[in-house]
């Protein structure tokens, strides 16, 4: 016998639809931002070497060189300069998350700001933050400076993710997307930041071609996206963010692998990882978006049909899924550029891809012909510890 004060049912399931959004979740704006100090590629080996103090393992120099050439990488931005190394050569764990408690508020509010600028509504709109790293552990952590930073308002809900690795800024991102639909006027910031002093390290006698990975590869830089669903009459959507999942590879525990301990944080990145990548990568997002992609494409789905904003690990990476989908070299664009000019940025570089993505589809001179812009669907992908991949279809906003 139901209790006399107990809820209808269908009261129930109007207190749910008043709380729920109406539409789908978009992005609104994006913002970047990354440290001032830079070092080309090319001269990134000499430098590593230098200040490190590393010049007698002349047995490993040549490895290291070869490994800063593969990666399609231009240039990188960091934090960390060769000042700040001299002046702490110990960097001791703890001198590490100090750094990091000190600076990645700052890159991130930077980021952040950016986008809530181009949003045109105010820090106090906020409701939800999401804020991803790498790179700290400690609490309160950024996601509390930032509040302040910007100027949100003391009952915004956050959630902090650590050590998500490459995947981060996807996973953010689908977080997001949950947050801005489930709940009615919901407007969700998502701030990925990552600072390497947290990997940076010298090189030992011991280290390999994979070891060194991380060190020839990684960079600094924030990312921030202002999500929202049911946007008003001054939102802007760019993205709608149609579907979203996650999936773990099985017996890949092992790659990409990362622990914190007392250097700093570890990575253990093996050359097979893009292999491993490209040989899963169809089938995850058949499995993850098939059935929401027939009914888009109308049919069988041809890859080609599809613009891209893959977080692109590193130029090998790159070329690997492109052979596995099938795809015209221009589709994986974005990506090339922003691994080019910027390095791997772990969480963040997926949000520095859809930026790239949306500049190309603005400014589409010198972007090529045949480079999806028109396209109205497309995929975003990020790749992290597990092996996981995180998928979303995207529609791009008229």
């Amino acid at each position: 016998m139901a209790s006399s004060n107990s809820i209808p049912a269908s009261t129930l399931g109007e207190i749910r639809a008043a709380q729920r959004a109406d539409g789908l979740a978009a992005v609104l704006a994006i913002g970047t931002a990354n440290p001032p100090h830079c070092v080309p590629q090319g001269d990134y080996p000499d430098y590593y070497f230098r200040v490190t103090q590393s010049d007698h393992l002349t047995h490993l120099k040549p490895t290291f060189a070869k490994l800063c050439r593969i990666p399609g990488v231009e240039r990188r931005f960091f934090y960390h300069t060769e000042e700040l190394l001299s002046a702490q050569p110990d960097m001791s764990l703890e001198a590490r998350l100090e750094i990091v408690a000190a600076a990645a508020p700052e890159l991130a509010a930077s980021a952040a700001a950016k986008a809530i600028a181009e949003w045109g509504r105010t820090a106090a709109d906020i409701t939800h933050l999401v804020v991803t790293t790498n790179a700290g552990a400690h609490a309160p952590g950024t996601d509390v400076r930032l509040v302040s930073l910007l100027g949100l308002r003391h009952d915004v809900c956050r959630t902090a993710l650590q050590l998500n690795g490459c995947a981060a800024g996807s996973a953010a991102l689908r977080l997001a997307k949950d947050f801005a639909e489930n709940n009615r006027g919901a407007r969700v910031l998502v701030v990925c930041v990552e600072l390497t002093v947290a990997v940076f390290r010298g090189p030992v006698e011991s280290d390999t071609f994979d070891t060194l990975i991380s060190q020839a590869l990684f960079g600094d830089g924030a990312g921030a996206a202002i999500v929202a669903a049911d946007p008003d009459a001054r939102e802007r959507p760019l993205f709608n963010m149609v579907a979203a999942s996650q999936a773990v590879i099985p017996d890949t525990e092992h790659v990409p692998r990362m622990h914190l301990g007392s250097g700093g944080i570890d990575w253990n990145i093996s050359n097979g990882l893009p292999r491993l990548a490209a040989g899963i990568i169809e089938r995850c997002l058949l499995d993850a978006l098939g059935d929401q992609l027939t009914t888009v494409v109308g049919g069988v789905v041809d890859w080609n049909d599809l613009f891209w904003a893959v977080h692109p690990g590193s130029g090998g990476m790159l070329e690997r899924i492109g052979k596995a989908l099938r795809l015209a070299p221009e589709k994986l664009a974005a990506s090339r550029t922003v691994v080019r000019e910027y390095g791997n940025m772990l969480g963040a570089t997926v949000i520095f891809v859809l930026d790239e993505v949306r500049r190309r589809r603005i400014n589409p001179e010198g972007a090529g012909a045949g480079a999806g812009l028109n396209e109205e669907w497309g995929v975003m992908i990020g790749f992290g510890p597990g092996f996981t991949v995180e998928a979303m279809l995207l529609h791009a906003a008229t």
